[in-house]
């Protein structure tokens, strides 16, 4: 189907307009949902994997996830599982009456530890919860943990996908890669690593590979 161009700055252009109201924009992002409706069957599973869900990082700002779980839902999408990983330790009872919209208690699953990149723990979700679906089921990858040296060895492991189930399983990835771009320096700041070539490469090829991989913003 159809996708965004990979370019810089790797997320809205309007940044560099106004920067701190376009910051968290996904107007950038293309979807191809006429694509993805065809390949839904009346058994599919629709599921969203959320490593690094800050649900109240953001403020009283509607977080990126629930605009991005709202712009699936104007084209059919509701999610019946949402996996919201997260290691900042967090009051369950304030996820649940204040953080999280009531329309996502029924499908929402906090889990309140960070993730592994350790191939095959049950703390990397790639291997205890992706593993476990099927080709036939709709399934949405957002990383975005600010910890290179969890979150890159994670999106190589989507890339190399040595047992050939990732490509066939999960129909959309987002990741908030952060390299060293000027534009988001002083966002990023010391979690910078890498290079915009090494970033453009990585998602380039998590497409040939038949992955759908969208910058994070």
């Amino acid at each position: 189907g159809y996708v965004e161009p990979l370019l810089p700055p790797m997320r809205s252009h309007k940044i560099c307009d106004n920067h701190r109201r376009n910051l968290m924009s996904l107007d950038y992002l293309v979807h191809d949902f006429e694509f993805m409706c065809k390949k839904l069957k009346p058994t599919s599973r629709l599921v969203l994997l959320d490593m690094g869900a800050s649900l109240d990082f953001h403020g009283t700002a509607v977080t990126p996830i629930v605009t991005l779980l709202k712009q699936y839902e104007k084209f059919g999408f509701v999610f019946d599982h949402i996996y919201g990983f997260e290691i900042t330790k967090k009051d369950p009872n304030v996820i649940y009456t204040t953080s999280l919209p009531e329309e996502y208690i029924p499908s929402y699953h906090w889990i309140n530890v960070g993730v592994s990149s350790k191939e095959g723990d049950k703390l990397n979700p790639l291997h205890s919860i992706i593993k476990k679906l099927n080709e036939d089921d709709f399934v949405v990858v957002k990383l975005d943990i600010d910890t290179s040296s969890i979150e890159v060895p994670l999106a190589r492991e989507l890339l190399e996908d040595k047992d050939g189930v990732y490509s066939k399983i999960i129909d959309q990835f987002y990741f908030e890669h952060h390299v060293h771009l000027g534009e988001l320096a002083g966002n990023w700041r010391s979690s910078m690593n890498g290079t915009v070539g090494e970033s453009l490469e990585l998602f380039s090829n998590l497409r040939k590979k038949g992955i759908p991989a969208h910058f994070w913003p």
